[in-house]
């Protein structure tokens, strides 16, 4: 499987923004690109959804359930979203759901839920269908206060499951940082033994503005 896996160090910190972009940048590489999330909450909250959003960016034509097999109104964690909608979210499904985005195309960009420890299932986290996936992880995570240990635990996190950690990304970075925030850069790169990039602000409906966001190994 060809790709890219993108976590965050929590919730609201950037994580289906820079899939987004990732998804824009590989597709205007000239690379026929899938998207996958395996379960979307908050449904009933304003806004476009995080897999119309991927959708969007990628060019992708995956319908609502080939990017997200498990969709719910809620805003709440997935494993109680399912519970609430009274059923189960299932390891076998999203693996299939996500080897058939995979040989739908030529890359895959999968989001996750969260961050690497938020329960998909009773016994099924994040991290273990990241693992199950294999792909090289990215970890969103925002500029300021906290990041650093937020940042690192993430890091550790995913190492001691064997997963490839291949870049954090900081975001939105402001057009002017501050010396914190620079900081915070340079410590978890120093620390984390990891490549740190930034994301600033950008307009989600004007895709034409985003800058590239490459992902090296």
């Amino acid at each position: 499987m060809n790709g890219v896996f993108v976590t965050g160090t929590g919730t609201e910190v950037g994580k289906t923004v820079v899939a987004a972009v990732i998804a824009r940048t590989l597709a205007a590489d000239g690379q026929t690109v899938a998207v996958f999330k395996p379960a979307v909450t908050g449904l009933d909250e304003p806004g476009e959804p995080d897999h119309a959003l991927l959708r969007r960016a990628s060019g992708s034509t995956q319908s609502d359930e080939e990017i997200a097999p498990f969709r719910y109104g809620p805003p709440a964690s997935p494993h109680l979203a399912a519970e609430m909608a009274g059923e189960e979210i299932e390891r076998d499904r999203l693996l299939a759901a996500a080897y058939i985005a995979a040989t739908s195309a030529s890359t895959l960009v999968c989001e996750g839920v969260g961050g690497l420890l938020v329960p998909l299932g009773r016994d099924y986290l994040v991290r273990d269908l990241a693992v199950d996936l294999a792909l090289p992880l990215v970890i969103a995570a925002s500029p300021g206060l906290g990041t650093i240990n937020h940042t690192l635990l993430t890091i550790e996190v995913a190492r001691a499951a064997g997963l490839e950690v291949v870049v954090v990304v900081l975001t939105p970075w402001p057009a002017q940082p501050s010396p914190v925030e620079q900081s915070n850069r340079e410590t978890i790169e120093a620390l984390g033994d990891v490549p740190v990039e930034t994301l600033p602000l950008i307009d989600l409906d004007e895709p034409g503005t985003w800058p590239q966001l490459l992902v090296r190994r």
